[in-house]
């Protein structure tokens, strides 16, 4: 399998099959929700499930969230071009677990809220949680629009359907069964969906690994190509991939997206209990082993595969996310069904991810910039939500024509994670763990840890880092033996070279700018609660009285905005200067 040739092949009846049962299944549950929730007509139920989903489905739910197409593609060729040491994200995904169970969930459960970013206006003002609902929704869209796009590419790739119909067919599906069966139907497709991402990778692995002659000689393969690079401790924060940068940076990125991002918060809180929904997170911990391990080593058979014809290099693929597409069709070509296996599993992948984001949307718009200033009956409440999910779809559709520009997948993805999400989770860390945070230092806060981020990931792209500072891997073409025939591009595009000379201002601009893209988040969310606290402190009243979030397993202590005049009479319970002591009988375990 080193391989002479181009991968034949294309889909025959059989993948067809698969892939087509995947599509329907996703829409069938779609139209069972519509159908069993047809006389309830209420928002709440629509957005959260009326609160009522278990553990199991739920963790599930959260795992194949964001465990999207892009891990599909992109982190298997992040292995096959980096090495291994992206398995470190586990060490970040056990420490984001932790924190995300015992100190934003109960807050955000036991609130009784929908958007999290009710929380904000609760905590400060109703600036602060007007601008965190903007932030989301640039974000989420942004986001959104890579994880459609690619899918449709490897579609395009593997099978010649063409780009566009591929990704608007993505969004179409999602959005369908999004729009007709609310939260209930994105849980339980994202249960279906699940299972067949993890039986695609599975499917490619045990070919490869027989293929190869067992998973020692993939191993060997690797460590002999230099992709088991676990024991590099580089402190040097410049370095793209070290343990430092992807179990500091990693967690900063995962806590945005489990701590606060609407999408899963929405999951858990979705929960009967508050023991079903911790229950759910450390369920949902084993599912992110599971398909970070099937990621990797899927990164390790494409390299055992390749390591002496690298399609890449050779001008066979057109960009490194490409290389699973390849693969499949080169190694599973001649097994009827598989193929079209794996582009299910991609496609599972994307339209998890996308329906989690179009409910999501539609929440906080529901929440946060319609219901406060409109009265409404919820059978219109209702109604309106189901024509925001079909909105939000087809501006996700739109979206991903921007992430065609984006270049490499995977890296895009977690730098408009950690761009905005950074300084979001400065914000609601502040709120909930600093109890003299104001509205002013929120406010101050967030916007500084934008604009920081923001200025450091668009250096980044104007002054890319040195080879030397992403240190991508050797790749060989020695054994391929190509005919011209088949027009090839022969140009190495896998390691750009460092101009022979450098003016003082480009070396200062690549110390500065060739910050790991990991550590975007985390100095967003450094410098958001840095400021935050420092303008709270200096526009505080002398006098503050208030209390830290503290949260034990049956008593919640929260604070309220020092701005105000005296709260500890305010009807709401959530600004008090006393304990608030919530017991079992009060609260669902």
């Amino acid at each position: 399998m080193s391989g002479g040739s181009l991968a034949s092949g294309s889909f025959v009846v059989a993948d067809y099959v698969v892939f087509a049962f995947m599509l329907v299944a996703s829409s069938a549950v779609g139209v069972f929700y519509a159908w069993a929730g047809r006389g309830q007509g209420s928002s709440r139920d629509f957005l959260t499930g009326g609160r009522g989903l278990t553990a199991l489905p739920v963790s599930l739910s959260l795992t194949a969230s964001f465990m999207s197409a892009i891990t599909v593609l992109s982190n298997p060729a992040e292995v096959y071009r980096y090495g291994a040491n992206i398995g470190f994200y586990s060490l970040s995904y056990v420490i984001m677990v932790t924190v995300t169970s015992e100190v934003f969930l109960p807050v955000f459960y036991r609130l009784g809220i929908t958007s999290t970013y009710e929380y904000l206006e609760l905590r400060f003002n109703k600036a602060t949680r007007l601008l965190g609902t903007v932030l989301f929704i640039v974000q989420t869209i942004l986001y959104t629009g890579i994880v459609i796009y690619a899918p449709a590419l490897a579609l395009n790739h593997v099978t010649g359907v063409d780009l566009w119909g591929a990704v608007i067919s993505t969004g179409v599906v999602c959005t369908f069964y999004c729009t007709v069966g609310g939260l209930k139907a994105v849980v339980w497709t994202d249960v279906i969906q699940l299972g067949v991402m993890l039986a695609g990778f599975v499917s490619v692995i045990i070919k490869t690994v027989t293929i190869q002659g067992g998973l020692l000689v993939i191993v060997s393969d690797s460590q002999q190509g230099g992709r088991l690079n676990f024991w590099d401790f580089d402190p040097n924060p410049l370095r793209r991939h070290t343990f430092w940068t992807i179990t500091i940076g990693g967690t900063f990125v995962w806590l945005s997206i489990y701590g606060i991002n609407q999408a899963q918060v929405q999951r858990y809180i979705s929960c009967k209990s508050i023991t079903h929904a911790r229950l759910a997170l450390y369920i949902n911990l084993l599912g992110l082993l599971c398909i970070l391990f099937c990621s990797v080593l899927a990164g390790m058979c494409v390299f055992s595969v390749y390591k002496t014809c690298d399609p890449w290099t050779a001008g066979l693929v057109a960009a490194p996310d490409q290389l699973m597409p390849y693969l499949v069709m080169d190694t599973l070509g001649d097994n009827p069904g598989l193929p079209g296996l794996f582009v299910a599993a991609v496609y599972s992948g994307s339209l998890s991810t996308v329906s989690s984001s179009i409910n999501a949307l539609a929440a906080v718009t529901v929440e946060d910039l319609i219901k406060p200033y409109t009265n409404m009956s919820e059978k219109h409440w209702f109604w309106i939500s189901k024509g925001l999910s079909l909105i939000y779809g087809v501006i996700c559709i739109g979206m991903a024509g921007l992430a065609s520009l984006m270049g490499g997948i995977l890296q895009a993805a977690v730098s408009i994670l950690g761009v905005i999400g950074g300084p979001l989770l400065g914000l609601f860390s502040m709120g909930i763990l600093c109890p003299f945070a104001n509205s002013k230092g929120a406010l101050s806060g967030l916007m500084s840890g934008l604009v920081l981020s923001l200025w450091v990931c668009i250096g980044a792209l104007m002054y890319p880092p040195s080879p030397e500072l992403r240190r991508p891997l050797s790749l060989s073409t020695e054994d391929c033996n190509f005919t011209t025939d088949n027009n090839l591009n022969w140009t190495f595009t896998g390691v750009p070279t460092l101009p022979s000379t450098n003016t003082t201002a480009s070396l200062l601009a690549d110390n500065w700018y060739s910050l790991s893209y990991l550590y975007f988040s985390p100095i967003g969310t450094i410098t958001a609660i840095s400021v935050g606290l420092l303008v709270s402190l200096l526009t505080g009243k002398k006098n503050i009285c208030c209390c830290v979030v503290v949260c034990f397993p049956n008593k919640l202590m929260l604070m309220y905005d020092d701005d105000e005049d005296i709260m500890c009479d305010n009807t709401n319970p959530t600004f008090c200067d006393v304990e608030l002591s919530i017991t079992k009988s009060s609260i669902p375990t």
